[in-house]
């Protein structure tokens, strides 16, 4: 083997895996939305009732997740997602039982952002297992 042939580019992977890995983010949102729906009975006993503005922002929170489900193709819509995740925990200061919703899912969308960045190092490393030639006397 040459050491042209060493230093050649690594051959993409069979399937893209940021396409699958959105499903995952689309899903994560989905999950996080309902979460966050689920917490307007918490407003209505310990926050200031299902009718205040407390009420309305965790409503619209909720909804922003369903729909950037629909936008994490964009180049803004992981920041917008962190800011959801923030927004989440300022809610500390009026019922701190929603802050922990926030808190939560930072840490899992944290980790999602680190699994993705260690699957794009791999793929440009070629070292995914899409990537590997197949097993000599296979096919």
């Amino acid at each position: 083997m040459s050491e042209e042939d060493t230093t050649a580019t690594p051959r993409p992977p069979a399937k893209d895996p940021m396409k699958s890995f959105r499903g995952v983010l689309a899903g994560t949102l989905i999950m996080e939305g309902i979460v966050v729906a689920l917490a307007l009975p918490v407003i209505a006993n310990l926050g200031s009732g299902i009718g205040s503005g407390t009420a309305w922002v965790v409503i619209a929170i909720a909804v922003a997740h369903l729909v950037l489900c629909g936008m994490l193709r964009r180049p803004w819509a992981l920041p917008v997602v962190l800011a959801l995740q923030v927004a989440l925990i300022a809610f500390f200061f009026v019922v701190p039982a929603v802050s922990v919703i926030g808190i939560l899912f930072l840490a899992i969308w944290l980790w999602l952002l680190w699994l993705r960045r260690d699957v794009a190092r791999r793929m440009a490393e070629g070292t995914l297992p899409s990537q590997q030639p197949p097993p000599a006397g296979s096919g």
